[in-house]
């Protein structure tokens, strides 16, 4: 009785040294691991009932501030156009139409981003950082507190960040990090105030404009971007000048 024990133990000795290799050659942690088992198998099977290959090899994440939306698109190729894969609710938003412009004013950045952390230990469940403040930013924005931290997040509570619950944020954890695993170590965000093709949200924007000429400006600049990525379904690619004013450079 005691030898067969013996051997039990030590199968699961080495049971736990080999998971534990594993695990640590993946590059996950804990919770990160769970995540993985729990979502990857739900992904490949909306994947498919959506006729697209899986795994994706690319990655682009919009989100629209009026509209309350988060849109996943995904590609595998950089000649394919992008196809719209899900759509999430952002289920709250903190300050108004605009630009984040200094710490504390509690907005949305609105602009061009990309994915520059992956924290699965967020108060908010798991998180995905967004570069802000960016070249454009730091131009326009109060130069000593210009603000940070902003992330999609999971829970529902936002000072500026973008929230979409925590079984949302698991799913995009998960897919992030499996196109940059595939390669994508760029991952675009871009946040604009509205949908521009939303008449409604359309005309918000527009009373925010209406006596706000930079605003108006901007709104316009993000827009040549929106309009672009509607017809071809590809990204161009967008430089910041001298002045922070982002220019569309290649199409």
């Amino acid at each position: 009785m005691m030898q067969h024990l013996c051997k039990f133990f030590l199968l699961w000795v080495l049971f736990c040294c080999i998971w534990g290799e594993l695990f640590a050659q993946a590059g996950l942690t804990k919770k990160e691991q769970l995540a993985f088992d729990k979502r990857e198998k739900q992904l490949k099977k909306q994947f498919a009932q959506a006729s697209l290959n899986w795994p994706a090899k690319q990655l682009y994440i919009r989100s629209f501030k009026q509209d309350g939306q988060l849109e996943i698109w995904v590609r595998n190729a950089m000649t394919e156009p992008f196809t719209l894969f899900k759509i999430y609710n952002v289920c709250a938003l903190s300050g108004k139409l605009g630009p984040k412009r200094r710490e504390g004013d509690l907005q949305v950045p609105e602009g061009f981003y990309y994915i520059n952390e992956f924290n699965p230990n967020s108060d908010y469940h798991f998180s995905l950082g967004i570069n802000y403040p960016n070249q454009s930013d730091l131009y326009f924005t109060d130069s000593k507190s210009p603000g940070g931290e902003i992330y999609i997040h999971g829970k529902c509570a936002t000072v500026g960040c973008i929230p979409i619950l925590n079984n949302p944020i698991e799913e995009l954890y998960v897919l992030a990090n499996i196109v940059r695993k595939q390669g994508q170590d760029f991952i675009p965000v871009h946040i604009f105030p509205v949908r521009f093709t939303n008449e409604n949200s359309f005309k918000v924007l527009q009373s925010h404009t209406a006596q706000n000429n930079s605003y108006q400006d901007f709104a316009n600049q993000l827009k040549e971007v929106f309009d672009y990525f509607e017809q071809y379904k590809q990204l161009p690619i967008v430089g910041i000048n001298e002045k922070g004013v982002y220019k569309v450079i290649s199409r």
